[in-house]
């Protein structure tokens, strides 16, 4: 392999180039995936991780992690279905769960920031908090929706296309245009490159990681209202394992674990190639604990790639 062609592979129009071959091989080998149904329903099947990618990109090329988001997430969708119930007003208790989610995450920002504690720890340990609050709220159970119109988060349309990927859609393009085009975007980048040279160039390191995590939160909400509108209840053990899918995704589609590189178009071919696997996986009929095994070399994947990236853009 020629030097210019394994730069190209390792990529983003590597990655991209991939997609689309095994894109065309999955539509022209397995039955009914190319339907309209089933675009819709992966499609579906991605929103959570999707949306929450949108941010946890902002926290891996900023060099920190997040390993709380599938507890907020659960929380949040919680929150907002108890909320609503208890106030018998939907946009109050969806309002009161995206208050929740922001706090969390700028808690998690001042914690890491300010108390100087490793965003791994941090981000484990409120994981953990916010998990048992979900499970101490509810007594372990799932808490059903009083009012049917909650459903309608998940079940409307709009040009055909069910709302919450219409959100996730938004959100790509709100946070690939903050990444690629503000001063936000390309400070975190530097952060993730050279924290130290950022400081020095007058960027407040602190203050940017802090609204990195609560942007994290906030989009952690919003996923987890959205989900509990589609699986119709709060469910304390909901998104269990996202913050691993998550990442994956993340940096499958090129964003470097060692911080300082991301890209939005990469991150959206890594949430997508991850529903594809998931996908095929249930149309030809393989059983779950298969799957788990396919998401674990997924994600060995994603950590090779990086590798490759790294050791390829340092030889340069």
């Amino acid at each position: 392999m020629t030097g210019s062609l394994k730069r190209i592979l390792l990529g983003e129009q590597g990655l991209v180039v991939i997609f689309a071959i095994a894109f065309a091989v999955v539509s022209l080998t397995v039955p009914n995936f190319l339907t309209e149904r089933n675009m819709l329903g992966l499609l579906q099947s991605v929103v959570t991780i999707g949306i929450v990618a949108c941010t946890m990109m902002f926290c891996l090329a900023s060099r920190d992690f997040d390993l709380s988001v599938g507890s907020i997430v659960a929380f949040s969708g919680m929150v907002a279905v108890m909320a609503s119930n208890a106030t018998g007003s939907i946009p109050l208790g969806l309002l009161i769960a995206v208050g929740f989610g922001t706090f969390v995450g700028f808690v998690n920002g001042v914690v890491i920031a300010k108390l100087k504690i490793n965003a791994l720890i941090t981000t484990l340990a409120t994981m953990q908090i916010v998990r048992g609050l979900a499970l101490i709220s509810s007594d372990g159970r799932a808490v059903g929706i009083n009012d049917a119109s909650f459903y309608q988060l998940a079940l409307s349309k709009f040009l055909g296309v069910p709302t919450p990927i219409w959100v996730m859609v938004a959100l790509f393009v709100i946070f690939g245009f903050v990444l690629n085009r503000t001063v936000f975007g390309r400070n975190t980048l530097a952060i993730g490159g050279n924290p130290e040279a950022s400081r020095l160039a007058g960027v407040n390191v602190d203050w940017m990681r802090i609204w990195i995590f609560t942007l994290q939160g906030l989009v952690c909400a919003i996923a987890g209202i959205l989900l509990a509108s589609r699986i119709t209840s709060g469910q304390p053990n909901a998104a269990t394992g996202l913050e691993l899918s998550v990442i994956s995704a993340c940096v499958l589609g090129g964003v470097s674990l060692a911080g300082g590189r991301a890209a939005i178009t990469g991150v959206i071919v890594g949430v997508l190639i991850l529903g594809i696997a998931e996908n095929v996986m249930n149309l030809l009929n393989i059983q779950a604990f298969y799957q788990y095994v396919v998401r674990g070399l997924i994600l060995l994947l994603a950590v090779l790639l990086d590798n490759l990236r790294s050791r390829s853009l340092g030889r340069r």
